[in-house]
């Protein structure tokens, strides 16, 4: 039992499960793909599943809630990249016979249909307690989404602030927006970064948060937010040899 449990833990990080549908055939389909795929050979995959050639089709991304996150346009971008567990691509193909996308309705499965069937990715984690299914995952999820809303509760918009999220050097700003989002659960921090380090001008996912300059702005999880007397980095400490 314990072995078949680590057998299927490395193939779920080793390999990508989504959900497949299309508009040039009725297939709708979960697979698993290799991680270390490109997109071009994902595509040739894809031919096989779905009649699409893999020259023309289109790969669009859906997420959990069938909201559309992007499209896979880089041939030679890898999964491990681009794409992540739990996702559904939707397979379009512009030259084939009769096709007008403007006039096909793009099969979209309800989070409700999804939930209750046995032969998905989430399924799979369900049964075997992987990722957030894990006990031990769910509990320290939860401490993390008190910690952001105990620290969100005490921030208020105007405060400067410094952040520093993992793998990134800390970044100094000013506090736009403390509260709830749409593109996922929990207490948010929208920061104004005094350089352009950041990931947007304030509109994620369509909805605006704040008002900032393109690059300037980001989404901050406020456990890793501190306010307080921050004021912005003096650009002599930076030196001529780096740029």
């Amino acid at each position: 039992w314990y072995q078949r449990r680590v057998r299927e833990a490395v193939v779920s990080t080793q390999s990508t499960g989504v959900s497949i549908t299309s508009t040039v055939s009725s297939v709708a389909s979960e697979k698993r793909f290799q991680s270390h795929l490109t997109v071009r050979e994902l595509k040739g995959k894809l031919e096989m599943i779905t009649g699409a050639s893999m020259d023309s089709m289109k790969i669009e991304v859906f997420n959990s809630n069938n909201k559309s996150i992007g499209k896979l346009t880089n041939d030679e971008a890898v999964l491990k990249d681009v794409l992540e567990n739990g996702l559904r691509l939707h397979v379009t193909d512009p030259d084939a016979v009769g096709f007008n996308e403007g006039d096909v309705e793009k099969y979209e499965m309800s989070k409700e249909e999804y939930e209750s069937r046995e032969d998905t990715v989430q399924a799979f984690k369900k049964k075997n307690k992987l990722g957030r299914f894990n006990p031990e995952v769910q509990a320290k999820l939860a401490a993390q989404e008190q910690e952001n809303k105990e620290k969100a509760l005490k921030m208020n918009v105007g405060d400067r602030c410094e952040a520093n999220t993992p793998n990134q050097p800390a970044r100094r700003g000013e506090i736009m927006f403390v509260g709830e989002t749409n593109f996922k659960a929990g207490y948010w921090v929208g920061v104004k970064f005094d350089e352009p380090v950041g990931k947007h001008d304030g509109l994620v996912e369509g909805k605006r948060y704040f008002t900032c300059q393109n690059k300037y702005g980001a989404l901050v999880q406020p456990r890793y937010v501190e306010v307080g007397d921050f004021p912005p980095l003096d650009d002599d400490l930076f030196s001529d040899d780096e740029i």
